[in-house]
C-alpha cells in the first residue's frame, strides 16, 4: 500500500458537501436552532426596559390606573397566602416563608413598567421556593405550589402585553426547562405541577400576544384612516381651489380683453393724442395681450388633470331664476325673493367674482337639498346692504327618502362654499336647524378685500 493511500485512510471521513456547495439539511437545521437560541437569549438579556406603564396610551384615566390597582390587589392577596401555605402545608420557617412570599409577589408591581425585569426576579424566587418546599416536604405539590402558579400566570399577562414574540418564546422555554429540571428531583409521592405551569403559561402568553397584536393592528388602522381622511380633505380642498381658479379665469380674461380693446382703440377714439401717449397705449395693449397668453397657459395647466371645465360664460345672479326653475322641475319647491328695481341696479354693479361666488353658493346649497333633503321646501333670499351682498338659502326637513346622489353641483358642498367666500373676503354660516332643515347664510363684500376703489 502506498504512502498516499495510507495517509488518506488515516484521515477522518467528512460528510461530502452538496453539489451546489451549500451545507446539508442537518447543518442548516442545527444552525437555525443555534441562531434561534442565541437570539432568544439576547432578547431576554438585552431587551431595553420600558419606563412607560402598561395601558398608558389609553385615553381613559381609569384604564391607565387599572394595571397598578390589579398588581397591588394580587400582591396584597398572594403574600399572606404564600406565607400561610409554606408554613402550614410545607413546614417552612416563618422568616423564610415571608421572604419568599415578598420575593415572589412584590415584583408584580414592577411588572407594570418593567415586566421582563420583574420576571427575572420572580423566576429566581420561584426556583428557590421550589427547592425549599421540596426539601421541607417532598410529598406535596412539586416543584411549584398553587400560589406560585397563580402569581406566575399574572406576571405572564403583563409580559404578553409588552414583550415581543421572540422574548415570550424564550420566557416559555425557560419555564419549561426549569420545570423539567426541578421535577426530576421531586419526591415520588408528590404530584407534578411542572406540566400544569408549562401549559397554562404557554396559553396565557399566546392569548395575550394575540390580543396585543390585534389591538396594535386596530390602532394602526385607526391612524391610517385618520391620515387618509386628512389627505382626502386636503385633496378636496385643492380640487375646489383649482375649480374656482378655472372659473375665475374667464372673469379675469374678460377684464384683460376690455383693457386690450380700450388701449388699441384709444388713438382712434381720442383725437390729437401726442405720440408718447399713443406709444403708452400701445405698450398697455401689448402687455394685456401677453397677460392673456400667460393666462391661457395657466388655464391649460389647471385643466391638465383631465377636467375640461365649462366653455360657456360663467353664470351670475341674473341666472338664478333659470337655476330655480330647473331645480323646481326636479321636485324641489322653491321660493325666490325677487329684489326691487333699485336693488337690481345695484346688483348690476357687483364685481364679477362676487357675482359668480353668490351664484355658485346658491347652486351648491340647492344641490345639497337634492342630495340630502329631497322634496323639502326651500327659500332663497338675495338682499343688499350698504357694503355687502347677503345670500340666504333655508330648506325645511325632507319629505322623501334620499335617493341616489346627484352630481348637479360644481364643487364639494360646504368646502366649496367656504373657499369661494374666503376668496372674496366674506363670511358663511351653514348648519342644521332645530326642525330638521338646513341653513346657508353668506355675506359677501361688494368690494373684495385688497381691491382699490375708483
Amino acid at each position: 500500500m502506498s504512502s498516499a493511500s495510507t495517509s488518506s485512510a488515516a484521515e477522518p471521513r467528512r460528510p461530502a458537501p452538496e453539489p451546489d456547495g451549500h451545507p446539508g439539511p442537518l447543518r442548516r437545521a442545527a444552525a437555525t436552532v443555534r441562531d434561534g437560541l442565541r437570539a432568544t437569549g439576547a432578547a431576554l438579556w438585552d431587551s431595553a426596559p420600558s419606563t412607560e406603564p402598561l395601558l398608558a396610551d389609553d385615553p381613559r384615566r381609569w384604564v391607565r390606573r387599572l394595571p397598578v390597582l390589579v398588581a397591588a390587589g394580587f400582591i396584597a392577596i398572594l403574600i399572606p397566602v404564600t406565607v400561610r401555605v409554606l408554613t402550614h402545608d410545607y413546614g417552612v420557617n416563618g422568616a423564610v416563608a415571608g421572604a419568599l412570599g415578598v420575593a415572589q409577589s412584590a415584583p408584580l408591581l414592577l411588572a407594570v413598567t418593567r415586566p421582563l425585569r420583574a420576571w427575572w426576579i420572580v423566576l429566581v424566587a420561584d426556583v428557590v421556593g421550589a427547592v425549599v418546599t421540596m426539601a421541607a416536604d417532598p410529598g406535596h405539590l412539586a416543584p411549584w405550589t398553587a400560589v406560585t402558579i397563580v402569581g406566575y400566570l399574572v406576571l405572564c399577562c403583563a409580559l404578553a402585553l409588552r414583550e415581543g414574540r421572540r422574548t415570550l418564546l424564550g420566557i416559555w422555554l425557560v419555564t419549561v426547562v426549569a420545570g423539567l429540571v426541578l421535577g426530576a428531583f421531586r419526591g415520588a409521592a408528590s404530584q407534578d405541577t411542572g406540566l400544569v405551569l408549562t401549559v397554562l403559561s404557554g396559553a396565557v402568553l399566546l392569548l395575550g400576544t394575540l390580543l396585543r397584536e390585534r389591538a396594535e393592528a386596530r390602532r394602526r388602522l385607526v391612524e391610517q384612516e385618520t391620515i387618509s381622511e386628512a389627505e382626502r380633505a386636503q385633496r378636496t380642498l385643492l380640487e375646489e381651489r383649482t375649480r374656482i381658479a378655472r372659473e375665475l379665469h374667464d372673469v379675469v380674461a374678460h377684464h384683460m380683453s376690455v383693457i386690450t380693446v380700450q388701449a388699441d382703440s384709444a388713438p382712434y377714439r381720442l383725437r390729437g393724442l401726442p405720440a408718447s401717449a399713443e406709444e403708452e397705449f400701445g405698450a398697455i395693449a401689448t402687455s394685456a395681450r401677453e397677460s392673456l397668453t400667460e393666462m391661457r397657459r395657466l388655464l391649460a395647466v389647471l385643466r391638465s388633470e383631465g377636467a375640461h371645465g365649462e366653455r360657456a360664460p360663467q353664470p351670475g345672479l341674473d341666472r338664478l331664476p333659470h337655476l330655480v326653475e330647473a331645480t323646481a322641475r326636479a321636485g324641489i319647491p322653491i321660493d325666490l325673493s325677487r329684489p326691487e328695481l333699485a336693488i337690481l341696479r345695484q346688483l348690476a354693479e357687483v364685481t364679477p367674482a362676487v357675482d359668480l361666488s353668490a351664484y355658485r353658493i346658491v347652486q351648491e346649497a340647492l344641490s345639497n337639498v337634492m342630495r340630502h333633503a329631497p322634496g323639502a321646501r326651500t327659500e332663497i333670499t338675495v338682499t343688499l346692504d350698504s357694503t355687502h351682498l347677503l345670500v340666504l338659502v333655508v330648506n325645511g326637513p325632507s319629505t322623501e327618502s334620499p335617493g341616489p346622489l346627484e352630481s348637479g353641483g360644481t364643487g364639494h358642498g360646504l368646502v366649496g362654499m367656504r373657499e369661494r367666500v374666503r376668496l372674496v373676503g366674506g363670511t358663511v354660516d351653514a348648519g342644521p336647524l332645530p326642525d330638521g332643515g338646513f341653513r346657508v347664510a353668506a355675506r359677501l363684500p361688494l368690494v373684495p378685500k385688497g381691491s382699490g376703489t375708483a
